[in-house]
């Protein structure tokens, strides 16, 4: 003995990092993603620790149990506990409020933010519509989502075909079963979702936001630590994509501004054009789809250090526009 202290510790520097997940098989594909990326910028090795959320225990609708957040406060909660160094979370889970002591350190480079539809027999959702009603019944079409369901809706009612929208509650292999089983003629997925998987094959068609616009930060993660370790941060901060964190900014600015949930059907999509103007297309509407009201705004965007206030602006704008014209009424009691 040398009189040394003895640790079963490794140094601070290689020591693995914790990276708080979901355990669903999305989850762990998206954290899996991280991982190698962080291991890649830090020569740290990375250590999946999975964490089960109030999200994915409960059957009920996510709308029911106030949708945004649910799949998050576990793994907050473990990063304030210091069980994790960091987590990542699908960006469009995550409320808009951020809690004291937490810092969203990183948003990645967005995945295609379209929604997806995985429908039988490989057809179109139009396709879907006219074979069904030659076989004299609505087309039966999975989702948990009030935002797909109104802008579903709404479509087939511009259209005159008959469609019954379908609340269900899952993860992708279940919700893709009810079409496989005959129990559903479709389902409507996130196209980044299925990337992600290696499920792209699966998508009979992408819906294009004329039809369908994504929920606000769709395709994005969140990569999220604490204040109490600035290293990390900086460190993690190498995996930001200052284009895609703008225009989530502008996003769900324009959803905390009509303080809106997943239960309540609000689509926000915010995209680039020429010299650097940001478009905020949003939308929102009754789940039966018998009224959309569809609005957008642009503006400039300096991608300085004020780049997401400027963002935020636009979306508050928007939502401003959005609730003068009656907003509010068609989404019911706003979630608070």
């Amino acid at each position: 003995m040398n009189g040394q202290p003895l640790t079963d510790q490794a140094p601070a520097d290689t020591a693995p990092l914790r990276l708080g997940t979901r355990r669903s098989a999305l989850a762990m594909a998206q954290s899996g993603m991280v991982a190698r990326e962080v291991t890649r910028l830090t020569g740290r090795p990375v250590e999946l620790v999975e964490i089960t959320t109030y999200g994915d225990t409960s059957r009920e609708a996510l709308a029911q149990i106030g949708g945004t957040g649910v799949f998050v406060s576990a793994l907050r909660d473990a990063l304030l506990e210091g069980r994790i160094d960091f987590a990542v979370h699908s960006l469009k889970d995550l409320p808009t409020a951020e809690p004291a002591g937490l810092v969203l350190a990183a948003v990645p480079e967005r995945e295609d933010v379209r929604d997806a539809l995985v429908a039988c027999e490989g057809l179109t959702l139009e396709e879907l519509a006219e074979k069904l009603a030659g076989a004299g019944r609505a087309a039966r079409i999975g989702t948990g989502s009030p935002r797909r369901m109104a802008q579903l809706n709404a479509w087939a009612r511009a259209r005159g075909a008959q469609i019954e929208t379908v609340a269900i509650r899952g993860n992708v292999d279940t919700r893709i079963g009810f079409v496989a089983s005959g129990e559903l003629d479709a389902v409507v997925l996130a196209t980044a979702g299925l990337n992600r998987l290696g499920r792209a094959a699966e998508v009979t068609e992408h819906l294009d936001p004329e039809l369908m616009i994504p929920a606000p930060g769709q395709g994005a993660l969140a990569i999220e630590c604490t204040t109490a370790d600035p290293a990390l941060a900086a460190a993690l901060a190498a995996l930001d994509h200052a284009p895609t964190r703008v225009a989530v900014a502008a996003e769900r600015a324009l959803l905390a501004a009509l303080e809106a949930g997943c239960s309540a059907p609000v689509a926000g999509l915010a995209t680039w054009g020429h010299q650097h103007e940001l478009r905020l297309e949003g939308v929102v509407g009754t789940a039966d789809g018998a009224t959309l009201l569809k609005m957008s705004a642009n503006g400039p965007i300096v991608l300085d250090e004020t780049a997401e206030q400027q963002a935020a602006a636009l979306g508050h704008a928007l939502a401003a526009r959005l609730l003068d014209a009656g907003a509010a009424a068609l989404m019911g009691e706003r979630a608070r």
